[in-house]
């Protein structure tokens, strides 16, 4: 049952992270939040799915609850390990598609930021920063590559504590599910 309650914390964790974002403006893209929400919301009934299977012993469920979360093991571990691998180099470029791909981060960032322009800002671009009134706006990039760094290698360990709690929970509903059930020969226990 402690697997169940770590894969609904997460799955509440990433839903209360995305409501955060909303509430304090930090996030406008409905697509990013809505993302975010739509795999907490997954994650949740399937831990839900694994908790009625636990508590119902019903081998289908488990089995099904076994299968996903080995899939989301694999998603997520090779996600974490993909952060934890990127370099400078690979940070800067992966940065830099972000930002020329999508005009609603662009804004949020250069709003929150105080920054306009990734590399360069030409003064003929629009800005959402204060600082755009007075000309003397600092590039984005310089202000999000010292951070992103750090945050990747933050998503990536938690992501790497996160996808070994699953692997557990795939050994653990492995182990459970091949159990009798007691309920329905008490006598094949003794």
């Amino acid at each position: 049952l402690c697997v169940f309650s770590s894969l609904q914390l997460v799955s509440l964790l990433l839903i209360g992270i995305a409501a955060w974002g909303i509430g304090f403006g930090l996030i406008s893209s409905f697509r990013v939040v809505g993302v975010v929400i739509a795999v907490g919301v997954f994650l949740f009934f399937i831990a839900l799915v694994g908790l009625i299977g636990a508590v119902k012993h019903h081998q289908v469920l488990l089995f099904f609850y076994m299968i996903i979360l080995l899939l989301v093991f694999i998603v997520q571990f090779s996600v974490s390990c993909a952060c934890l691998a990127l370099n400078k180099e690979q940070q800067s470029e992966l940065l830099e598609v972000g930002w020329n791909n999508t005009k609603s981060a662009r804004t949020d960032i250069e709003r929150n930021l105080n920054c306009c322009g990734f590399r360069v800002f030409y003064e003929n671009e629009t800005c959402a920063a204060d600082c755009f009134r007075t000309y003397h706006c600092k590039p984005c990039a310089p202000i999000i590559e010292e951070y992103s760094g750090m945050v990747l290698r933050f998503v990536g360990g938690i992501g790497l504590f996160f996808s070994f709690t699953e692997i557990l929970g795939v050994w653990l509903t492995y182990r459970y599910r091949n159990q009798k059930d007691p309920r329905a020969n008490p006598s094949a226990f003794l």
